[in-house]
């Protein structure tokens, strides 16, 4: 599937999301699906919690026991393919990150949106951080119901 329509499937996105118990803390979900030659994630996390190994060309690892949910990994993945997911009660919380124009605001109301670019609801956008050092790329706080946890990945404006 990845191959022919760049879209994973759902076991694939679902083998990046550890169990239910690790997210009441919020933890990366690293969605590098192929071997590239590529490690800005494992250098940026100041826990050691992501793992490339002497092999650049491997897959990131995730040690969630280890990862914070910092998120200082999300905008520095070139891929943009680095979330941060957290279970809250009945809602799943994600830090995602954005780079169109125009930027969500803090309380908005935005189209929440699937791997493959469908609308799969509302996301409350919670919050925005912007600065130089992520390189222009913002870490949009989205808060979506807990049934899009392994569907969401991105919000649109309503227009």
């Amino acid at each position: 599937m990845l191959s022919k329509t760049g879209i994973p499937t759902k076991d694939q996105v679902a083998s990046r999301f550890p169990d239910r118990v690790a997210l009441i803390k919020p933890k990366a979900i690293l969605e590098c699906y192929e071997d590239i030659p590529c490690n800005p994630c494992s250098t940026s996390c100041p826990f050691n919690a992501i793992e490339i190994g002497a092999n650049i060309n491997h897959q990131p690892k995730l040690h969630t026991d280890l990862c914070t949910g910092c998120a200082m990994c999300v905008p520095s993945c070139p891929g943009l393919a680095i979330i941060i997911a957290q279970i809250r009660g009945h809602e799943a919380v994600f830090k995602i990150p954005y780079e169109f124009l125009p930027m969500p605001e803090k309380g908005e109301i935005w189209h929440a949106i699937d791997r493959s670019g469908e609308i799969i609801g509302d996301a409350k956008i919670e919050r925005v951080q912007i600065n130089q050092t992520n390189d222009h790329t913002a870490v949009v706080t989205a808060v979506v119901p807990i049934e899009h946890l392994e569907t969401f990945v991105t919000v649109r404006k309503k227009v």
